[in-house]
């Protein structure tokens, strides 16, 4: 079970910086270098709340579920 992120391939496809969302969400950017490279265990809905408002996007465009 693997849950990936797409959160670097969001950021370039709306052509947004991580520094732009880690400002906009409130966390670190060494944070949101962690989430985009998927070494985290968890994440917190109002994160990724903020994150789906930034990017204009849903959570499926961002995290994905493979066997």
């Amino acid at each position: 079970m693997r849950i990936i992120v797409h959160l670097d391939a969001m950021l370039v496809t709306r052509k947004k910086r991580s520094k732009e969302l880690a400002e906009f969400v409130g966390i670190t950017e060494q944070n949101i270098s962690l989430l985009k490279t998927g070494r985290v265990k968890g994440i917190r809905f109002n994160t990724l709340e903020k994150i789906c408002e930034f990017l204009e996007c849903q959570p499926g465009d961002i995290l994905e579920y493979k066997k």
